[in-house]
């Protein structure tokens, strides 16, 4: 892609413009406190899922952003849901013990932006208007539970830098702990930002709900099938509307996987002494290839699996049924390789609220505002 670009664009909403691959693998952690920067305010997007709580604090930097602070911390907010259909006490303990972490990192910047979204686990729980006042009152945060459409579209635009614009088709696939998301885009020089969304679904099908419904320890071969026939099986209908046979039999069709499962899959592919974003972000890997190493974690008890240095115990569960998630999707788009991303909703926030805070700027009379918290 050549740079500067316009900004990307979505179903008619802006995004930040991506940066070529080069530079968007380059998502620098600069620790320090820099020298005020009127002209380069840091922003914040935080993304409580169902399994994980992420934060990331960045600054603008040419056309991409450099990360200042980050936050990742399992939470497994979602934990029961499937079950009960409410948020766990528990659950909702660890996870505002880890908002409390991250607020207090928000008030050490002074933010121009922020954006606090949460996913699958609160959308489907009975009980989230009370776990958002909970959040509001013991760690002053105020999330916004956006729904699946929105989710999808903030994945594509955090995913856009590593989108191949030559492809005809182009299938985003977000794996998440308690849905997964797949977006059809078709690049296209005459739409906004040179990316138009054909078609999208969400499944309520994720790492979490796959391990409550069908276990995510000792996995038997059978129980493995059973899931990736689950996921493959939900797909049929966008399968038949988006008809990709003739592009995928022609090699045309870029499959790009965002999520914690297509990380640590390419983490272990890969024979990483430990997880190493440069290693995997932007690299494409044989669909194949990443099926051995599913079956390889699968046929692995999960002990062995959380004492490997991609996996640990935190995801040693969760990584099979991940792995059964992409398998599907991979029998119901059978395309020869994927591209490993590691980014998505939080670089889909940061991305638009810097766009929209330099498109304020640039209007006459207007001032750049600040976003409160």
């Amino acid at each position: 892609m050549s740079s500067p670009q316009k900004a990307a664009r979505v179903d008619g909403q802006k995004a930040a413009p991506p940066a070529a691959p080069s530079q968007a693998g380059d998502l620098r952690h600069d620790r320090g406190y820099p020298a005020a920067r009127p002209s380069v305010p840091p922003f914040a997007a935080l993304d409580l899922g169902t399994n994980n709580c992420r934060l990331l604090i960045a600054r603008p930097s040419g056309e991409d952003f450099v990360v200042l602070d980050s936050f990742s911390r399992i939470t497994r907010l979602g934990e029961g849901v499937e079950a009960g259909g409410v948020l766990l006490e528990a659950a909702m303990d660890r996870t505002l013990r880890a908002l409390k972490v991250c607020a207090a990192k928000l008030r050490r910047w002074p933010l121009a932006g922020v954006r606090l979204v949460a996913t699958e686990a609160c959308r489907r729980a009975g009980n989230a208007t009370e776990f958002r006042a909970r959040v509001r009152d013991e760690a002053g945060l105020d999330l916004e539970i956006i729904p699946a459409d929105e989710e999808a579209r903030l994945a594509v635009i955090g995913c856009a830098p590593l989108i191949d614009r030559s492809a005809r088709r182009v299938i985003v696939v977000d794996i998440g702990g308690g849905s997964t998301e797949l977006t059809v885009i078709a690049p296209d020089p005459e739409a906004p930002g040179g990316l138009r969304r054909v078609d999208w679904v969400s499944l309520a099908l994720g790492v979490v709900t796959m391990a409550d419904r069908f276990g995510g320890g000792d996995v038997p071969p059978d129980t493995y099938r059973a899931m990736r026939a689950e996921v493959s099986g939900r797909l049929a209908e966008l399968v038949a509307r988006v008809d990709l046979d003739r592009h995928i039999a022609d090699g045309a069709v870029q499959l790009v996987g965002t999520s914690g499962t297509l990380t640590t899959l390419a983490g272990v592919h890969f024979d990483l002494a430990s997880y190493d974003r440069d290693q995997v972000d932007g690299r494409e890997v044989a669909v194949a290839a990443m099926r051995e190493t599913a079956e390889r974690l699968r046929a692995m008890d999960l002990g062995d699996r959380g004492r490997h240095p991609c996996v640990g115990r935190s995801r040693a569960d969760l990584v099979v049924p991940g792995a059964a998630i992409l398998e599907g999707v991979c029998d119901a788009f059978p395309v020869a390789s994927l591209t490993v991303a590691d980014r998505g909703l939080r670089e889909g926030m940061l991305y638009e609220m810097i766009a929209a805070h330099r498109a304020s700027r640039r209007r006459p009379g207007r001032r750049g505002g600040r976003h409160g918290r």
